[in-house]
């Protein structure tokens, strides 16, 4: 969510020359349990659209195009997937907040093979997604419903090649979503040389990017950024991909860094010195410690009876 995207006029035209069946999407916002979720159709193109939950845009999805991915930052995680794939023929994805499922959709049209969970927290939206948007059926994508850390305490070791936290309350990641104990809980998951990849939408000064930064330093030995030159400067408001590992080759890539470069909107992987200078003094989040209430003092035992 809280995604920018890119030019209109750089999207790739619909792959059939015959003009496919309009899909039946409903106009106006529906009711959800957490809210409303709306289809806004891009003009012109009556089979790709806008999903748009609680009015912030979520996901763009193209029934005719199922790669395309419009947002930046998903087109970043993406190209972060693409070195992890590679070497995993057997690729595991997990999605923590699915939306649309945008960028699981894309991912399971390039790689067919792959197995994928996605959660959301609103079982509501997970099932129009699936109704709305053409997705893979399980075992390639399954969707499940469930708080994001709850249902990540709940995965087995080792389980997943790849992590992708895309959650948000209004413009910002839940807090309980951003500290060193969920990150902990992240790596476990993570199979050695795994990846994981958060979508932080952050405002100048960056201080949740740089705070986020230094939390995942404290976990991971490999922790890298990925954004447009403008952002890294903290001079707008936009979407900062924060890329995090044990593996000590993925971030020097040389086709990642080339990829990133030859995006629509070109962006830059950060790395090394250049996120502890840019992290600075910004100290790692923790969950807030338990408040420990003071005991009751005892009740005073009454006073025997005087005259007793």
């Amino acid at each position: 969510m809280a995604a920018r995207r890119r030019d209109p006029s750089s999207r790739r035209p619909p792959t059939s020359r015959s003009a496919p069946t309009a899909p039946a999407w409903p106009v106006g916002p529906v009711p959800v349990a957490t809210g409303t979720v709306e289809v806004v159709p891009e003009p012109g193109r009556p089979r790709a659209a806008t999903l748009l939950v609680n009015g912030v845009p979520s996901s763009f999805v193209d029934l005719d195009d199922p790669g395309l991915l419009d947002f930046e930052y998903m087109q970043q995680a993406a190209a972060v997937v693409e070195v992890v794939a590679e070497r995993r023929p057997d690729l595991t994805v997990l999605h923590l907040g699915a939306g649309g499922c945008a960028l699981a959709r894309a991912l399971a049209h390039r790689h067919p093979e792959a197995r994928q969970l996605a959660v959301e927290l609103d079982g509501d939206v997970a099932r129009l997604a699936r109704e709305w948007f053409a997705l893979p059926r399980a075992p390639r994508l399954r969707l499940r419903t469930g708080e994001a850390r709850a249902e990540l305490t709940g995965l087995a070791d080792a389980t997943y090649d790849v992590v992708a936290r895309d959650v948000f309350a209004g413009d910002r990641t839940p807090d309980h979503l951003t500290t060193v104990e969920f990150a902990r809980e992240v790596r476990r998951v993570l199979r050695p040389g795994g990846v994981y990849v958060a979508n932080c939408a952050d405002r100048p000064p960056l201080a949740l990017a740089r705070a986020e930064l230094a939390t995942l330093a404290a976990v991971f030995p490999h922790v890298g950024v990925v954004a447009e030159p403008a952002q890294l400067r903290g001079r707008r408001y936009g979407n900062l991909l924060l890329v995090a590992t044990d593996d000590p080759d993925l971030l020097d890539d040389a086709g990642l860094a080339r990829t990133l470069r030859t995006l629509p909107v070109p962006a830059r992987l950060v790395t090394g010195a250049e996120v502890r200078t840019l992290t600075g003094a910004a100290a790692p989040r923790h969950d807030p410690q338990p408040t420990v209430e003071p005991p009751t003092p005892d009740e005073p035992e009454p006073a025997g009876d005087p005259a007793g």
